[in-house]
């Protein structure tokens, strides 16, 4: 059994690790995609026009409710609920089987 625990200490900290390494792979790309239509917009019309905002603006929703997934700075719907649901669901599945036992 403590085995078990530890591998699935193991497990759920890879998948932690795995969720992390997508959000800095996304933030990397938008810092360096967003840089490159600002260079291009200010090459193009030294900002007369800032049309790269529109990008950035859209893709950085993304990066935020991202960040805000891969960081749980959600208190609801996280791992931690799932994991309690789970458990919740679980105990009252058992309650019932003992009850007609």
């Amino acid at each position: 059994m403590d085995n078990f625990n530890k591998e699935s200490k193991y497990l759920r900290a890879k998948e932690r690790v795995a969720i992390l390494k997508k959000f800095y792979s996304n933030l990397m790309s938008y810092i360096i995609t967003i840089s490159f239509l600002a260079g291009l917009n200010y090459y193009s019309n030294q900002w007369s026009r800032p049309w790269f905002l529109w990008a950035a603006f859209g893709w950085g929703i993304g990066i935020i409710i991202h960040a805000i997934k891969a960081f749980n700075w959600v208190p609801f719907m996280n791992k931690d609920w799932e994991d309690r649901k789970i458990k919740e669901y679980m105990d009252e599945d058992n309650n019932e089987n003992n009850q007609w036992n």
